[in-house]
């Protein structure tokens, strides 16, 4: 799992529709997820610390958990199905953990209010991340050829005992 956070919303420029931007911590890769906008209105007002007068949907939510001493510890994106992606609320109360199926954008927008992480699972950076920082992607894929072509037989047996590193 990659740890993710909000870089902010953005707006689709052919549909209008808005886009939630997860970031990876180095900065390399970002996962687009559209999103409706009464979800997107509710991570920017988290994102913003705005305080409605009267709870709203995932601040009613984060409510419940409190008053039932649970604490969402973290929230997975984990699948990505037909441009459909699914998450997981990783809820725990006092030794009982449990996970809750959810929409990513109220995954998030309760992230936001209580300070949870979110997670994405490799395979789903895999299908649908795109690029931040292509510089960098090359760079280090220029190291690794260069790592590489420096390689000698001599390299993968071990040090002192003259054995392969397999131990034959």
């Amino acid at each position: 799992m990659i740890e993710m956070r909000v870089a902010g919303i953005a707006l689709d420029a052919g549909t209008r529709s808005p886009i939630v931007l997860l970031k990876d911590t180095t900065d390399r890769r970002a996962l687009p997820i559209y999103i409706g906008q009464d979800q997107a209105r509710a991570i920017i007002n988290a994102l913003e610390r705005q305080k409605p007068p009267r709870p709203l949907t995932h601040d009613l939510m984060v409510n419940v958990l409190d008053t039932w001493e649970m604490a969402l510890e973290k929230v997975v994106i984990h699948a990505l199905q037909d441009n459909t992606f699914y998450a997981l609320l990783s809820l725990r109360q006092g030794e009982h953990l449990r996970e809750i199926d959810a929409r990513p954008s109220d995954a998030i927008a309760m992230a936001l209010r209580t300070g949870a992480s979110i997670w994405v699972l490799e395979e789903v950076i895999a299908d649908a991340s795109i690029p931040v920082d292509q510089e960098a992607d090359e760079a280090e894929r220029e190291a690794f050829r260069d790592f590489l072509s420096g390689l000698r037989p001599e390299d993968f047996t071990r040090q002192g005992k003259g054995r392969s590193v397999n131990g034959e």
